[in-house]
């Protein structure tokens, strides 16, 4: 059963301040719902991302997806990312159906690390995490702030946006080296 009414603008399922989020979640939560938190940088949207959404979504009612901010990739991911700014990345997500609530994350100290500032306020029933995706004491410490950590597999070979990004860089050189041999 859909949490939000179809009389609404998508975006309106984008909550950044976590106080309120934690309102409407508590609301839920009183009228038994599951909450789900899943949480990524979501550049360039593909099919991994939508099938790993969908498949998050299955594991319990209502799912809150976090968004890295434009700060925080760069931090872990470096000076040429993300592609897409933020508000973009955010309301890409609020037109995906299976998306309850779309939240900033930007809780990282002075080395970059996850405060997990979104789960100690909201206190999923289920986090939802990708394979890979975080270190084991990482793992741990999420484990501390929900009832359930769920660690999914890629949903899509080869479909990392880091990966792309590259595969596309390539083809591109590739092209351009071809283009000035036949000169």
């Amino acid at each position: 059963m859909p949490i939000h009414s179809n009389k609404r603008h998508p975006t309106q399922k984008i909550v950044n301040d976590y106080e309120t989020l934690a309102k409407a979640i508590d609301g839920l939560r009183a009228v038994n719902y599951r909450v789900i938190v899943t949480i990524g940088s979501w550049d360039l949207l593909h099919i991994g991302h939508v099938r790993y959404l969908l498949q998050a979504k299955n594991q319990g009612d209502v799912l809150v997806v976090g968004v890295d901010t434009d700060r925080a990739i760069k931090l872990y991911k470096g000076e040429l990312r993300p592609v897409i700014p933020q508000d973009e990345r955010c309301e890409m997500l609020s037109y995906q159906d299976c998306v309850d609530f779309i939240t900033l994350i930007d809780d990282l100290d002075e080395k970059g690390r996850w405060q997990y500032e979104l789960i100690k306020k909201l206190k999923p029933d289920i986090f939802v995490a990708v394979e890979d995706s975080y270190p084991p004491e990482q793992l741990e410490e999420i484990k501390k702030h929900c009832s359930e950590l769920i660690v999914l597999p890629r949903q899509a070979e080869n479909t990392s946006t880091t990966r792309l990004i590259q595969d596309t860089i390539k083809k591109q050189l590739d092209q351009m080296y071809k283009l000035t041999e036949k000169r």
